[in-house]
């Protein structure tokens, strides 16, 4: 099992090392989800998940999440061909938490090299400051 700690990581390169990761059968627990961030000029980015967001009925979908957690769970499933099995099995093995759980606390975290932010991004915002924006309550 790798512990992934998402503080400081770019949010779709993260989730594209994850997806690969679980297709291979690894089960994965994310923490510090509020803390990924996306790049990107702050209006602009609020402008697509909220676009998302208003998209569609409120009974019929499609329904998108406010939740720091859930947005990060979301994008890693569609990353993965979510609606066959093998996806499906995927997704089961990836656990997210927003902040650190008390059974996780004294554990060894992992950063993904790739996905870490690196000095010349100024522009982002992240998940926790989105999932403000749209409306949740953290």
């Amino acid at each position: 099992m790798r512990i992934i700690d998402a503080d400081g990581l770019v949010l779709g390169r993260m989730c594209s090392v994850v997806a690969k990761s679980l297709l291979n059968g690894e089960e994965i627990v994310i923490v510090n989800a509020e803390k990924a961030i996306v790049s990107g000029n702050r209006t602009s980015i609020m402008e697509e998940y909220k676009r998302s967001r208003n998209q569609g009925k409120i009974r019929k979908g499609p329904y998108y999440p406010k939740m720091p957690d859930r947005i990060l769970k979301r994008t890693v499933s569609r990353m993965m061909q979510h609606r066959k099995s093998h996806g499906k099995e995927a997704m089961s093995h990836l656990k997210v938490y927003i902040g650190v759980p008390q059974d996780l606390q004294g554990g060894q975290f992992e950063a993904i090299e790739i996905a870490q932010k690196t000095g010349t991004l100024r522009k982002y915002m992240s998940l926790g400051d989105i999932s403000r924006e749209l409306g949740a309550k953290l």
